[in-house]
């Protein structure tokens, strides 16, 4: 890498895809991060230390991205190798036809390069498209725009199919996970066909912070319930991409990595997924987009 020096201000784990890249374990979610505000937030999280930011075409916010991005290496406050940066083909948009260009557009929007991740956004099993998308994206990451290629909202038997169909497993599926909805079955699949479970929307809705268990177990370690929350699912083995709007619970996210949940902790939060009014809070990815 080049001979910029940067200051490095978090421990962020990294992860290692099987591919053999290294990403880091916490992202940047950016959903409705969008206009000046949005750039603003993005730009203050990597000076903050994130260096791993999470967008999609559908999240129209790709230009504030790559804003926010340019700035800060302007700025030396990062190089673009130190950054991971994900993107994700919308439904609009599956079809080996339309992969290639609407790679292109994001990445003219974004303005970078190369994409570090590149993902299909949802299987949309009505359209019947995905596999021939993911094929698609493949054949890009073998022109080197793409560094990894993945997967976002895929379950069991459509995982299976993209691998029977590539004889390779997507890099990364990212899916809804939080307490109260650990997806064990599909962690257990993914642990087993050597793919990474990322987890957006990894502190659910609100209410789900406000859960007893989580508040006893963040009092004894002396963290938010957000906190433990994020701790959880990273020890469970997941990356994960939080969004926040706040400065401070920015921070307050980047200091996930100096405690340790133990068995019990982590068994009290994992048993939420048994509890009443927990589970999938949103889509349901064998059903959605649905055909009318």
């Amino acid at each position: 890498m080049g001979g910029m020096t940067t200051s490095k201000p978090t421990n962020v784990p990294s992860v290692t895809l099987n591919d053999g890249t290294e990403m880091p374990q916490i992202g940047l979610g950016t959903w409705n991060l969008t206009g000046d505000d949005g750039a603003r937030i993005i730009r203050d999280a990597i000076a903050m230390g994130y260096r791993h930011i999470d967008t999609a075409s559908i999240y129209h916010n790709e230009e504030e991205v790559g804003r926010a991005i340019r700035e800060a290496i302007a700025a030396g406050d990062v190089t673009r190798e130190e950054l991971f940066v994900t993107s994700k083909l919308w439904n609009d948009d599956q079809g080996e036809d339309r992969v290639p260009a609407a790679f292109q557009e994001s990445l003219h929007r974004l303005g970078l390069e190369y994409l570090d991740l590149y993902l299909v956004h949802w299987p949309a099993p009505s359209l019947g498209k995905y596999l021939e998308s993911y094929e698609a994206i493949a054949r890009l990451q073998g022109l080197g725009v793409i560094q990894s290629i993945g997967v976002s909202n895929f379950y069991e038997e459509v995982l299976q199919e993209l691998i029977d169909a590539t004889g390779t497993a997507p890099a990364v599926n990212q899916v809804e996970l939080h307490p109260g909805f650990s997806q064990a079955p599909l962690r257990q699949v993914h642990e087993e066909l050597g793919i990474l479970t990322g987890a957006w929307s990894p502190l659910g809705r609100g209410a789900i912070l406000q859960d007893p268990v989580l508040d006893a177990v963040a009092r004894d370690v002396g963290k938010t319930t957000a906190q433990v929350a994020l701790r959880w699912e990273m020890q469970l083995g997941c990356s994960v991409i939080p969004k926040s709007t706040n400065r401070e619970r920015l921070g307050k996210i980047l200091e996930v990595t100096d405690f340790t949940l133990n068995s019990d902790q982590m068994a009290a939060i994992s048993s939420l997924d048994e509890a009443e009014g927990f589970g999938r809070i949103f889509d349901d990815p064998r059903t959605y987009p649905s055909e009318d």
